[in-house]
């Protein structure tokens, strides 16, 4: 491969300087609340320096400076797309779903009348955990008469809730669901789709993908029964973790769940939950 000189200029002059480091990281820290340590440094050199070609910008400081002065606030919502981590997997830590067909869906349908449960994923990234959610709601909830559930999948990236929305997965992605599933909620690609599977529209309808700031205020009208979101808040301080954790608890309903990553916990947070299982949590 060649380069010329005058690409070998814009390399040189896309290098993200210790001060332009510390200016996105506390851009990042005040709209998304991720903390971006020290050593993320080059990460962001790289996520960054591919938005930087893609509009033809040469430097970290000019594309700061159009970040900041775009008034649409659509580059800042790109910019947080390409910081943010997507990294999910159907049934990915299976131990909290076996927990929520075991325990908790039990629990919050033991009640008189019918009702409808509504479920939280926080963090939905492609959508695996949603979906990993409406999959074994949907089996439950095939014999309790009077009972539904519908899904909020939120994330603060477009691009990853964009693919979620369509529900198309490559054969690799859905290897770790069981096939009672894949049989009974999967379409299996044909012509040019062969080698992918979509979830069924009747699954697909449970859940609304929307674009949503975990720093904002929550919108939710009506109380939730269970909140999902995990491997999230590894990346916030702890002010903002708190913060966060308060919310989870004022949003939930009372006997509601919170269910969190497994390497995270809230044991050092101010707060009134009960741990349950691991990294499961009840509201009082």
């Amino acid at each position: 491969m060649t380069v010329n000189n005058g690409d070998i200029g814009v390399l040189r002059k896309a290098q993200l300087s210790e001060p332009l480091f510390q200016k996105f990281s506390a851009m990042v820290y005040q709209k998304a609340g991720i903390y971006l340590k020290a050593e993320k440094k080059e990460l962001l050199n790289s996520r960054l320096g591919k938005r930087l070609r893609a509009l033809g910008i040469d430097s970290f400081a000019d594309y700061y400076d159009y970040v900041i002065h775009d008034t649409s606030g659509e580059e800042l919502v790109c910019m947080l797309d390409v910081v943010s981590t997507n990294f999910t997997s159907f049934f990915r830590e299976n131990d909290h779903f076996v927990f929520l067909v075991d325990h908790v869906l039990p629990a919050l349908t033991n009640r008189v009348g019918g009702k409808e449960l509504t479920f939280w994923s926080a963090a939905a990234s492609s959508g695996e955990e949603p979906y990993t959610m409406a999959l074994i709601s949907e089996d439950f909830f095939e014999n309790k008469v009077g009972w539904s559930y519908r899904i909020l999948a939120t994330d603060i990236s477009t691009r990853v809730l964009a693919y979620a929305n369509r529900g198309i997965y490559p054969l690799d992605r859905v290897a770790k669901i069981p096939n009672h599933y894949l049989k009974k909620y999967f379409q299996q690609g044909v012509g040019q789709a062969i080698g992918y599977v979509r979830i069924k529209r009747s699954l697909r309808r449970r859940i609304v993908f929307e674009r949503f700031n975990l720093m904002h205020d929550f919108p939710w009208k009506r109380a939730l029964d269970i909140i999902f979101c995990r491997n999230v808040m590894i990346y916030f301080n702890r002010e903002t973790q708190q913060k966060l954790v308060n919310k989870f608890y004022q949003t939930l309903a009372p006997g509601g769940y919170l269910f969190t990553g497994q390497t995270e916990s809230v044991s050092g947070l101010k707060h009134d939950f009960i741990q349950v299982a691991s990294a499961v949590y009840q509201k009082k």
